[in-house]
């Protein structure tokens, strides 16, 4: 994996504990910036290795989690594991974990002891509520956050229930939002010479996750509730339906909308006062929705959204998953490829949405065979021999990968 040490976070080393999605998640994101991320998993495997689809033995969600790692199977149950992961605690720059509380500690590789390993370590953990408090020894898993946090409940339409988010949002986005506080650990670290203990929790991302609708109560006092495919406070807002299927638009000030009478051919709805202004659109935005429905019916919603963006008004076509991934947009972008893997031959690979000029993300590698690196890592970080990489392998403290 030299190749790609060219990248912003060149001469950086990861060591990753993390398993699932939120931790997984920020590692990649790092060893897409060019760190080395070694990810260190138990005998059993991150839990993800075992969820569905497979391809060649591997699991599809794990590999979407964790490319450009190397992968070392160690023991932490033994005293020796415990010992060796300190040693590469001493020669690392970041370490990331999301065990549940106390885990690391009753592994000695508790902030304060990995700390005084190694000064300069940046540690970072992903926590379902955080590490102290007391909510700190309670699981948690992204719904469930959705759901006591208030997100969940403007999901949805609003005669039914509340609705969680298909895709694990808070998974993601605390991924992201740990990647973030590693990056500003690392920055204050250049000035500093010292590493410091970050922490991110899942339950204090999705706080943040609702965005303007949070402050829009604590200024207001006013509950936000759920509104579907419509918003809250802009109109038209939501799926509309041409003569061969629905298709979004989103009106969010006035010269939008006037942009969008002018196009529909009712420029006079523009200054109509049931809908001049943003306040009145909305009073009155199912009325205007069926007059916009009447006038869309009569044409095939391309030529709708066509015309709209041409405008300037956002307007697209919802799509399925299948139909996102192979639509030329995607192709565009460059978004999908693939990539060599060691059992599969290759697998589809998701770039990250990341565009540096000087320093470009890395080349993509495919997430690691469990224990693929173990021997390599050992011997390049901490110098072990042959002989002694077959004792530890012996001794089921260290697990090589079967290809």
């Amino acid at each position: 994996m030299d190749a790609h040490r060219d990248g912003a976070l060149s001469g950086i080393r990861v060591l990753d504990f993390t398993h699932f999605i939120a931790g997984p998640y920020c590692t990649m994101l790092l060893g897409d910036l060019g760190a080395e991320v070694i990810k260190i998993e138990a005998p059993t495997g991150d839990t993800f290795r075992h969820f569905r689809p497979h391809v060649a033995g591997e699991s599809g969600p794990f590999l979407g989690f964790n490319r450009n790692k190397r992968g070392l199977c160690l023991d932490l149950r033994h005293k020796l594991g415990q010992e060796i992961a300190l040693d590469l605690v001493r020669h690392a720059d970041v370490l990331v974990e999301n065990f549940s509380s106390g885990v690391m500690d009753r592994y000695g590789l508790g902030p304060a002891t990995a700390a005084e390993a190694n000064p300069r370590l940046v540690y970072c953990s992903a926590t379902a509520y955080g590490r102290t408090g007391s909510l700190a020894a309670r699981p948690g898993f992204d719904p469930v956050v959705q759901a006591e946090t208030g997100f969940m409940s403007m999901n949805g339409r609003p005669d039914d229930e509340p609705t969680r988010t298909g895709p694990a949002v808070m998974d993601v986005s605390t991924g992201m939002m740990a990647c973030n506080a590693v990056l500003a650990a690392l920055i204050a670290r250049s000035r500093t010479g010292r590493g410091q203990y970050v922490e991110v929790a899942l339950f204090d991302t999705a706080v943040n996750m609702l965005g303007f609708h949070g402050m829009s109560f604590l200024t207001s006092g006013i509950n936000p509730m759920r509104f579907g495919n419509l918003s809250s406070d802009s109109a038209p807002m939501g799926m509309f339906h041409a003569a061969d299927g629905p298709f979004y638009i989103g009106c969010a000030n006035d010269g939008l909308f006037r942009r969008l009478a002018t196009t529909v051919g009712r420029p006079e709805l523009a200054t109509d006062p049931d809908y001049a202004t943003a306040v009145r659109r909305v009073e009155n935005r199912h009325v205007l929705a069926r007059t916009l429905d009447a006038l869309f019916a009569t044409t095939p919603r391309q030529d709708w959204v066509d015309r709209l963006i041409e405008a300037g008004v956002p307007a697209g076509v919802p799509k399925t998953v299948a139909e996102a991934m192979n639509s030329p947009e995607m192709a565009e972008r460059g978004l999908i490829s693939r990539i060599p893997h060691p059992t599969a031959g290759t697998i589809p690979n998701v770039a990250p949405p990341l565009q540096l000029s000087d320093t470009p993300i890395v080349p993509p590698v495919a997430g690691p065979l469990l224990g693929q690196h173990s021997s390599a890592v050992l011997a390049e970080v901490l110098g072990f021999d042959a002989a002694r990489i077959a004792a530890l392998t012996e001794a089921r403290i260290v697990r090589q990968a079967k290809v």
